[in-house]
């Protein structure tokens, strides 16, 4: 008589039983990875509550970056400690957040924005990925004659009322696509440059206009600025793409109310 491990094991329910045990190991791994950032979050109840959930927080661990630098994450020491400028409309923990000040500015709702490095984002030979077409235009670049050429249309908001000028396009050297419109616009100090993500726009080539939708003419005074004239940094760029996603929620009144 022989003996064979098959006539007392069933390998193959073995074989189930050791692929759900990697399987459920698997998503646990990738669970608490995904708390590197952004945990333990904010209790509206208590400043001493800790929420984090399960699995909890995972080990710091050294992430070493193209440029050289090293970062630790979670690293408790980078949290962000801005202060929210609302207030909550109920004294129920949970109620809805209503902005004290100017929302598309104050970083709320849809308008809210992470702390980015104030660096410029950088191809991988290290030089700015997005700059005017004026600069890349030693390399290359150019708009197809198909196309309408945005500059030099005004830029018309919700609100039908023109709050600038096309300048310029800035466009993304690594992936070979327009990412803003440089626009002149007129403020209290006099004029000066912002940008205007591609995203938000829609260009009009039969009416020779550019308009946008989320915020009014009269706010394109208010755009956050970018400090050099031909680079963004990756705070800016959120600071901006901000302030444009909070117009849809804020740029009236009327929009922050129901619908029916």
């Amino acid at each position: 008589m022989h003996a064979a491990i098959t006539s007392y094991f069933d390998v193959a329910q073995i074989t189930l039983y050791l692929f759900w045990g990697l399987l459920a190991g698997v998503v646990y791994y990738l669970h608490r990875e995904n708390k590197r950032e952004g945990y333990p979050l904010v209790s509206d109840r208590s400043d001493y509550i800790t929420v984090q959930g399960f699995p909890a927080i995972p080990e710091p661990k050294s992430f070493h970056l193209a440029d050289g630098s090293i970062v630790q994450k979670p690293d408790a020491r980078s949290g962000d400690n801005r202060p929210v400028k609302a207030s909550p409309a109920e004294a129920w923990p949970g109620a809805p957040l209503v902005p004290t000040g100017n929302p598309m500015l104050d970083a709320v709702g849809p308008a809210s924005y992470a702390e980015r490095l104030d660096i410029p984002d950088t191809t991988t030979s290290g030089a700015a990925k997005i700059v005017p077409l004026r600069q890349a235009a030693n390399d290359g670049f150019h708009i197809d004659h198909s196309d309408p050429d945005p500059r030099g249309m005004p830029v018309v908001g919700a609100d039908g009322v023109t709050g600038g000028v096309v300048r310029d396009i800035w466009l993304d050297r690594a992936e070979h696509m327009i990412r803003y419109l440089e626009v002149e616009v007129s403020s209290a100090s006099g004029k000066r440059n912002v940008l205007l993500p591609t995203a938000m726009i829609n260009i009009s080539g039969s009416s020779g206009t550019v308009k946008v939708q989320s915020i009014l003419g009269s706010q394109f005074a208010n755009v956050p600025s970018h400090k050099a004239p031909d680079v963004v940094t990756r705070l800016e760029e959120d600071k901006i793409s901000a302030y444009y996603a909070g117009g849809h929620l804020y740029a009236t009144p009327e929009r922050a109310e129901p619908i029916l």
